[in-house]
């Protein structure tokens, strides 16, 4: 998945558990891998084809992100990505010469998944990482004999009080549940003679434009958290108030300004008080 995972609190048994867990996340949904599932899927010519029950599970998440967002957390957006430049291991990404393309996504609508078959428009191209994840991480912190936390690329979910350093300074205490930030620093690559990252806005087609550099969303669990920060990010300055309208507490960075939503900013004045 491109990141370092970080275990606390398992025992040897647990541990084992946990790396095969994300092993298998990688080999099942890897864009980049000739044998994944995910490349066998978006292969097909076909317009149905069986899945396993997991890419099924993943795939039903994908489109409750999808509805949730209004269509932001979008899971057809593989063709775009690519289009931008993000078409191999982030590592091996080199600077490219050639303009960035546009591929606007699918209907992620007229997907749909049951016993074991996925029906989607000839075409389509998926990509489930805006889930999968956030996924391993809560199944994986699931997976702990008791108090800990799991935390991947910084996306973390907790059973056990912890301290979280924040983008551009500071730090809170997440009690348990889960915290995400997205962003567009870390994944950033050339292509012609701008710099795209791995945020799609669907509603172009192209990286997005965001004035965001972190956003960081907390949730009862890792998922919601990371898919709020994705949708906090692609929404630009709406962000922190479509986030506020659904309960959500979510920070802002942009260079020196940092915004919290009045959510995020109510708890930790309460938390001082």
């Amino acid at each position: 998945m491109g990141c370092e995972v970080i275990v606390s609190g398992a025992d040897e048994r647990s541990f084992e558990a946990i790396k095969r867990l994300f092993e298998d996340r990688e080999a099942t949904f890897s864009r980049f891998r000739t044998g994944s599932e995910l490349a066998r899927v978006n292969a097909a010519a076909r317009p149905s084809v069986p899945v396993s029950r997991r890419f099924s599970e993943a795939v039903d998440v994908a489109l409750w992100a999808a509805r949730v967002t209004d269509g932001l957390v979008d899971p057809t957006l593989g063709a775009a990505i690519e289009a931008a430049g993000y078409d191999a291991d982030f590592a091996e990404i080199l600077p490219d010469p050639r303009p960035p393309e546009s591929a606007p996504p699918a209907e992620w609508r007229a997907i749909s998944v049951s016993g074991g078959l996925l029906s989607r428009p000839c075409g389509t191209v998926l990509d489930l990482n805006g889930v999968v994840k956030a996924m391993a991480v809560d199944a994986a912190a699931a997976l702990l004999p008791g108090s800990g936390y799991v935390s991947a690329g910084g996306d973390i979910a907790t059973r056990t009080p912890v301290t979280v350093a924040l983008p551009a300074g500071g730090a809170i205490t997440l009690e348990s549940g889960g915290i995400a930030t997205s962003g567009s620093v870390t994944r950033r690559w050339l292509r012609g003679s701008r710099i795209q990252h791995h945020l799609i806005d669907p509603r172009t087609g192209r990286a997005s434009d965001s004035p965001w550099m972190h956003v960081t969303a907390v949730g009862r669990d890792c998922l919601r958290a990371d898919v709020a920060a994705k949708a906090g990010f692609l929404l630009g300055e709406d962000g922190p108030g479509w986030l506020d309208r659904r309960s959500v507490c979510a920070r802002f960075v942009a260079g020196e300004r940092v915004v919290e939503n009045s959510c995020w900013a109510h708890v930790r004045e309460r938390a001082w008080a």
